[in-house]
């Protein structure tokens, strides 16, 4: 863009800061809406985090029902009621289609696109938007967003400003700063008088200051069940796989686990049952059948029939006894507590890795501070937020994308609305 051109000298009505999928989604509501549209982009693309989504296929909404969605949310759901019931998954996947893109609902109710290809999903919003009218800047970043009257002044990082009716601020968070996601959002709200709550990793690994995880590292384990409690309150209990890590603990049940958990690690007892399947009672009478049949053998023959190789000797030093201990030598108190920590064993959580690693980043524009019913500030009217800046984030699944398209739809819609109306 020239910004020493007419338009950069004409109030737009619209000028959505961010590509990604909240920043599309935006743009091409409020284009379809009327409006005149803007949309800058501080990458060479757009859409640099949905290729990354999905492993590069995308998992672009989850086919659950709308109150199944919520309990997918464990922070702000209710923020998002008018967002969701407005543009829900149908409404998703009926764009993407009108767009060229067919979708498929597999396992959990995953919706990707037929292809498997990320790019197809941008692709389409690409067209959408070109052929809405949609004026896409890349490589064109925002330094600072000031209120003024009658709208907003766009000081842009190349030089030159802006100006526009309505800014919808779609920048995305923290996580994944190689996609662009660098907090740029956050300055912006700031200035505008919002404030941000505390920002961290969710869906993300977790950290364990024991060492034993580390001498684990790489092994997985299927099939098993994690469970996080807070007091007499089970915060999460869930079957999956997991993954031993140099840091501690990652894989998808630990990534969700990541999304319940308090501020105070320290408040939440973390076990992993590696014999789901079993009670402890099933537990300790196979134990019981495996000590008579291998009496004359070690410890760490009878561990390998009950988990992989790897973790015998270590899960045998967990439970305070050498993995070379002969069967006959084992007492019924430390059998007991061998069938104790199949079941329950403690994962001493001690908090996340860096907000880089993670999927999404939780914390972000205080809610209280915008109108759920139109994404507009409640302090600068005429600033809108869509997407991961917002203090809301959901489990794996496609609802994070869902909650950006949703709230970027509305968010979109009523910034045209807005322009209108003034």
């Amino acid at each position: 863009m020239n910004t020493g051109s007419m338009l950069a000298k004409t109030r737009l009505d619209v000028v959505v800061i961010g590509g990604g999928a909240a920043g599309m989604m935006a743009a091409l509501q409020s284009a379809w809406a009327g409006a005149q549209v803007v949309l800058l982009e501080k990458n060479e693309k757009l859409g640099k985090k949905i290729y990354i989504t999905g492993k590069g296929r995308c998992n672009v909404t989850n086919a659950c029902d709308t109150e199944d969605f919520f309990k997918q949310v464990p922070r702000n759901a209710k923020f998002l009621n008018a967002a969701v019931r407005q543009f829900g998954y149908e409404d998703v996947t009926s764009l993407l289609e009108m767009l060229g893109t067919q979708t498929k609902i597999e396992r959990g109710n995953r919706v990707f696109p037929v292809s498997d290809k990320a790019s197809d999903v941008t692709r389409a919003f690409a067209r959408g938007m070109k052929d809405a009218g949609v004026q896409v800047e890349l490589n064109t970043g925002v330094r600072r967003v000031l209120k003024e009257e009658g709208g907003f002044a766009l000081e842009l990082e190349r030089g030159g400003t802006l100006y526009a009716k309505t800014v919808i601020v779609a920048t995305g968070g923290l996580s994944y700063p190689s996609t662009g996601s660098t907090g740029d959002g956050y300055a912006f709200a700031k200035e505008n008088g919002h404030t941000i709550t505390q920002l961290g990793g969710s869906l993300v690994g977790l950290t364990i200051d024991e060492k034993w995880p580390k001498l684990l590292m790489g092994l997985s384990l299927k099939n098993v069940r994690v469970s996080a409690q807070m007091g007499k309150k089970k915060i999460y209990d869930e079957l999956g796989e997991m993954l031993f890590t140099h840091f501690g603990v990652s894989g998808p049940l630990i990534i969700e686990l990541s999304s319940h958990m308090p501020e105070d690690f320290s408040a939440v007892q973390v076990t992993l049952d590696m014999k789901p399947g079993l009670t402890s009672e099933q537990v300790d009478l196979r134990l019981q059948r495996e000590f008579q049949e291998n009496v004359r053998k070690q410890l760490s023959s009878v561990l390998v029939t009950l988990m992989p190789a790897r973790m015998g000797p270590v899960f045998a030093q967990l439970c305070g006894l050498s993995p070379e201990q002969p069967i006959n030598q084992i007492t019924r108190e430390q059998r007991m507590t061998i069938a104790k920590n199949l079941k329950a064993l403690p994962l001493l959580v001690t908090g996340t890795r860096p907000i880089e690693e993670a999927i999404v980043t939780r914390g972000g524009v205080e809610v209280r501070e915008v109108n759920p019913s139109t994404m507009m500030s409640k302090l600068a009217p005429g600033l809108f937020f869509a997407g991961e800046v917002l203090d809301v984030d959901a489990h794996t699944g496609g609802f994070n994308l869902q909650i950006a398209f949703s709230t970027g739809a509305l968010a979109g819609k009523s910034a045209a609305a807005y322009v209108t109306e003034e």
